[in-house]
């Protein structure tokens, strides 16, 4: 048995659906489902009763009692043993977004430094979904993710910083040379973009603000992330993509922001609500009051 699946039967046990407990640890529900057997034939009996709903058998409900007990335990063990493995010195854990802006993290190591001298900070890069995935699984302490995102109750969030976005694209296109861009001139233009289930809430946010100010794109069959995106648009006069002015000058690439209609996208703290670890709270403490967006 291991600890991923124990911790896919006890969120399973808790919503008693199958549907709403993948949404909540972030897989798909097939593999919420395989897992689910895998871990009844380790056991050698089932753990539900799957029709006409969801429910626990007996030894279902011992699992589950006995499941969040090792899981409490689990994550008592790693925190003691990541003190002791540097000396009693505490450690953040921070799941770090693809793409922040650089300042983000390197304010964060900074209140670190003030808020507990002597702490270290480890990090964790991935997406959004990664980012809640990384904490259900208490692999980060704290993780950045894109706002606006749909966090189960466990979890907490604030913003911290925010971001003006506008359009990328080759300094071939023939947009190019509009400064600012009105919205309604990107009508019908082929629109990359990350693929949704990396940051869905962001995705549908920034397809319906554009398309709130006339801005009718077409979505590209072509989704990847953002680094990705700026290496393939150069040599993509035909096509567009959203960045930050940090895109501004990027050899081939032209960035203009959008008329009386600027994108924003917001930065976030988010954690688990129920801290145990003192020197994480801490640490919550002096970022939530000190970090703001801006």
């Amino acid at each position: 048995m291991e600890l991923r699946q124990l911790r896919y039967f006890v969120v399973l046990a808790e919503e008693l659906h199958f549907r709403r407990a993948a949404q909540r640890l972030f897989i798909s529900t097939p593999t919420l489902s395989q897992q689910i057997k895998v871990l009844e034939r380790e056991v050698g009996g089932p753990l539900l009763v799957r029709e006409p709903r969801v429910e626990l058998t007996p030894a279902g409900a011992v699992l589950l009692r006995s499941g969040r007990d090792v899981l409490r335990a689990m994550d008592e063990a790693m925190r003691a043993t990541r003190r002791a493995a540097v000396g009693g010195a505490p450690v953040l854990r921070l799941g770090l977004l693809n793409g922040v802006p650089p300042w983000l993290p390197t304010r964060i190591g900074s209140l670190l430094a003030a808020a507990l001298p002597g702490a270290r900070m480890v990090l964790t890069g991935g997406t959004t979904a990664d980012q809640v995935r990384f904490l259900d699984d208490d692999e980060v302490d704290l993780a950045l993710v894109r706002a606006p995102v749909d966090l189960p109750d466990r979890f907490a969030q604030r913003p911290v910083a925010r971001e003006e976005l506008g359009v990328v694209m080759s300094e071939r296109h023939p947009l190019a040379g509009a400064m600012p861009l009105d919205p309604t001139e990107l009508s019908g233009q082929e629109l990359i973009l990350f693929a949704r289930e990396s940051a869905a809430g962001l995705h549908d946010s920034l397809l319906r603000t554009l398309a709130g100010h006339g801005a009718a794109v077409r979505l590209s069959d072509s989704a990847m992330g953002h680094a990705q995106m700026l290496a393939v648009l150069p040599s993509r006069p035909d096509a567009i993509g959203l960045s930050s002015a940090r895109a501004d000058g990027l050899p081939g690439l032209v960035w203009r922001p959008l008329r009386g209609a600027p994108l924003m996208v917001t930065y976030a703290i988010a954690w688990r609500a129920t801290v145990r670890d003192p020197a994480v709270a801490a640490l919550l403490t002096a970022l939530t009051a000190e970090l703001s967006p801006e």
